[in-house]
């Protein structure tokens, strides 16, 4: 007679070949982690995309918490955050999560663009993984923009009248599309109700369908790696590439520990330091929204300043927004722009390590100057950024063309 043990054992087996018969999960298994075969020779900057991933995660989930608590009206969307504040329980620890999870969110996908740009993952036949990559970001955007209003706080209504006032300087129809995405003639119930059901229910799903398109894409051409190295060049009698270790277990592993140590920051942020001193949460958006007392200083959340700055720069409200939208722009056509015959900042020459060196102080001078009142001195500051900005981009056929770039290796180094 079997013993019990071994007829659980086949009995469980059995539904598992039923079920990959009917659902290939095996294969998908194999396709995109056991025999997916990742450069060996990964680095820290590596970490940056599963931990997306990871915090991605704990939006979704904080966030569902969160709506079922939240009432999106003009009279109660403060209070109801209250409530979540005081009255739920661990609503607090919920809240904070999802608050310093959209301040991650950016920082990790920001190190995980400059990535990107250091080691040219961009450049053929990457194209549309770094397309994608970026409608993530502005999808990105919107979602932060959208979940910043629903606190009701003074700074979630004035930053929204600010913004939303922006495609009113668009030519003839600019002033109708300012009231349409409104919902009504001034920020009001119809404005807060739009965003929410955006934020809970569109711009999530959206999220989700592109990232699944962006590993899609990624796992088609395989991952880039510091060398820039092409390792399906090279492979051995079996068809492996000899500089490629399977992803699953060698990179789970790795990302497992480095999720581990970023969980002890988020961790550490959360407990000591939710406010991050008025960066992740500002001080006047716990004061409930008055469209009769305007803040001191209106000022967009840190993630957003840097295009915040350029667009102060312009004297122009209507050229400020088109260079603004520019900005952005640019980061979609770097695959086009970008001539060099080297992906790796490794083994690039002096030219192109001094501009991308140069975009980063002007990218983050930027949002240090979109944060602050904007003096004289400021705006012309800003003015000079925002010039090195622009002509990283534009500059970038010329100087990725003439540059003495050094020997790429046959193989990854480690």
């Amino acid at each position: 007679m079997d013993k019990p043990q071994g007829a659980v054992s086949r009995a469980a087996t059995g539904v598992w070949h039923w079920v990959d018969e009917r659902l290939p999960i095996s294969d998908f298994w194999k396709a995109h982690a056991s025999e997916y075969y990742a450069p060996k020779n990964f680095n820290f900057w590596y970490f940056f995309g599963s931990l997306a991933l990871l915090v991605l995660v704990n939006q979704l989930v904080t966030g569902i918490w969160l709506a079922m608590f939240y009432k999106p009206t003009a009279a109660e969307a403060f209070a109801s955050v209250e409530y979540i504040m005081r009255d739920v329980e661990w609503g607090w620890l919920i809240r904070y999560m999802h608050s310093t999870g959209a301040s991650m969110f950016f920082i990790v996908v920001y190190f995980h663009m400059f990535r990107g740009l250091m080691y040219g993952s961009y450049q053929k036949p990457r194209e549309l993984v770094w397309v994608i990559g970026m409608m993530i970001y502005v999808a990105l955007m919107a979602e932060a923009f959208m979940g910043y209003v629903l606190p009701w706080g003074q700074m979630s209504y004035w930053g929204a009248q600010v913004i939303i006032s922006l495609f009113g300087a668009i030519p003839v129809v600019g002033e109708d599309l300012a009231v349409w995405i409104r919902g009504d003639y001034v920020i009001a119930d119809a404005t807060l109700n739009r965003f929410f059901a955006l934020h809970v229910v569109a711009l999530p799903l959206a999220l989700i369908m592109l990232v699944v398109l962006h590993l899609g894409a990624l796992h088609q051409v395989g991952s880039n790696n510091p060398d820039g190295v092409d390792i399906k060049k090279n492979k051995d009698e079996k068809g492996i590439p000899v500089d490629g270790i399977p992803f699953h277990p060698y990179y789970t592993v790795k990302d497992i520990f480095g999720a581990g140590m970023f969980l002890l920051l988020f961790a550490f942020i959360i407990f000591f330091a939710p406010e991050f001193g008025g960066l992740f949460l500002e001080h006047d958006n716990f004061v409930p929204a008055d469209p009769l007392v305007t803040p001191e200083h209106i000022k967009p959340t840190w993630y957003f300043t840097p295009f915040y700055a350029i667009l102060r720069a312009i004297p122009d409200k209507l050229f400020g927004v088109l260079l603004m939208g520019l900005a952005i722009v640019m980061l979609f056509l770097l695959p086009w722009l970008d001539r060099g015959k080297v992906r790796s900042m490794r083994y690039r020459g002096w030219m192109s390590k001094l501009a991308l060196t140069l975009f980063v102080i002007s990218f983050v001078g930027l949002g240090y100057l979109g944060g602050q009142p904007g003096s004289e001195l400021q705006t012309l500051m800003a003015r000079l950024f925002t010039l090195i900005y622009f002509l990283f981009f534009f500059l970038m056929p010329f100087y990725t063309s003439v540059d003495k770039n050094k020997q790429v290796p046959e193989r990854v180094t480690h």
